[in-house]
């Protein structure tokens, strides 16, 4: 059953995917057409709580092995095709996206069984994270409001899986203890933002700055960096993605809970783009084969995509910090476009393992 459930979860993910990038270029400015007027408005619950939602639980799903952990992506991709097919039912598919959240707590908890670990515990406080943001959303509360919780289940997971692969090295004794007193310091921010934004999200931003420090300064790839070929590639959208991470962070210590507007726009993406994306560019080689059962090659043309990644993003922050309309919207086409070249060139090396 499983072997049904995972090739129908990833390219329910990876449609999603194709038509929040679309909702994403209308939400930034270009006059394209579109069958869903509100489609540019749901774009992030779309990218992070649908796409990424899914994408996340299914690699967790197919680690733990049991049919029912497949509930998670299968209900994140139902809701996301219910918010883009039928706009009228968006309150449906935000429960849908709570009940595939807690189905995701559920997992976490299956490994947490198996495995006590650090890097397991924090793993599911990400997932609590992504409950919570699901949860706001749904009662009505603001995207802005929600986004800090989806922020923080992303970052909570990557550096969860890092520090996992952190065993592998001999790291000096005050390693640990940095990294416990960051995660408090993102907790309390975090429940800040529910009771006063101006301090919380400031204080979350503390947090995002102390994560990509530790992780930038204890990661394998500053060692794998040396290396060739593949483990190069990883270990260069890793540290890249964790310079973002820190701009980011540095962006919300001084600007706060910015609402809407340029500001808005280079917090969350220096994030989302920058972070997020660089990990999925680093990590794709490895969890898709785990998901689709067939190798994906390195190939140097990967490094095509993530250098459009990072010089549009560049282009894209630049744009919001000066406001910039046109740099801001030409650099989004650009992040679009180094992510469609990406998915393009895995899918080849995906064809021919096929064929081979």
């Amino acid at each position: 059953m499983s072997d049904r459930l995972r090739p129908l979860s990833l390219a329910g993910s990876i449609v999603i995917l194709l038509i929040t990038l679309w909702a994403a270029l209308l939400r930034i400015g270009w006059a394209w057409p579109t069958f869903n007027p509100q489609l540019a408005g749901a774009h992030g619950p779309l990218m992070i709580a649908s796409f990424f939602g899914a994408l996340i639980a299914l690699e967790r799903a197919v680690a733990l092995g049991k049919t029912w952990a497949y509930s998670s992506p299968l209900l994140a991709v139902l809701a996301g095709l219910i918010i883009i097919v039928t706009p009228s039912l968006v309150s449906l598919a935000a429960w849908l996206l709570v009940l595939s959240s807690l189905f995701y707590l559920a997992v976490g908890a299956a490994v947490i069984r198996r495995q006590s670990a650090i890097f397991t515990w924090l793993l599911e406080a990400g997932v609590l994270a992504l409950l919570v943001g699901n949860i706001l959303w749904a009662l009505g509360q603001p995207v802005f409001q929600a986004v800090w919780w989806w922020m923080t289940f992303l970052v909570l997971t990557i550096a969860a899986e890092r520090l996992e692969l952190g065993r592998l090295q001999r790291l000096p004794s005050w390693a640990f203890p940095t990294f416990y007193g960051v995660s408090a310091i993102t907790a309390v921010g975090l429940l800040g933002t529910l009771i006063q934004p101006q301090v919380g999200v400031r204080v979350l931003g503390l947090g995002m700055i102390g994560y990509a420090l530790w992780l930038a300064r204890f990661d394998i790839a500053r060692r794998t960096v040396k290396l060739s070929a593949l483990p190069r590639f990883i270990a260069i959208c890793l540290l890249t993605g964790y310079a973002w991470l820190g701009l980011g962070g540095l962006l919300m210590v001084i600007y706060g809970p910015v609402p809407a507007g340029f500001i808005y726009d280079a917090i969350l993406h220096t994030t989302f783009v920058g972070f997020v994306f660089a990990m999925i560019f680093g990590h794709a080689p490895i969890i898709f084969p785990a998901v689709l059962r067939l190798p994906v090659r390195y190939t140097p043309s990967m490094y095509g995509p993530l250098g459009l990644l990072i010089v549009s993003l560049i282009l894209r922050v630049l744009g919001d910090l000066v406001q910039q309309r046109a740099w801001r919207m030409w650099g989004g086409l650009l992040n679009a476009l180094a992510i469609l070249i990406f998915i393009v060139i895995i899918a080849r090396t995906v064809l021919a393992s096929r064929r081979g």
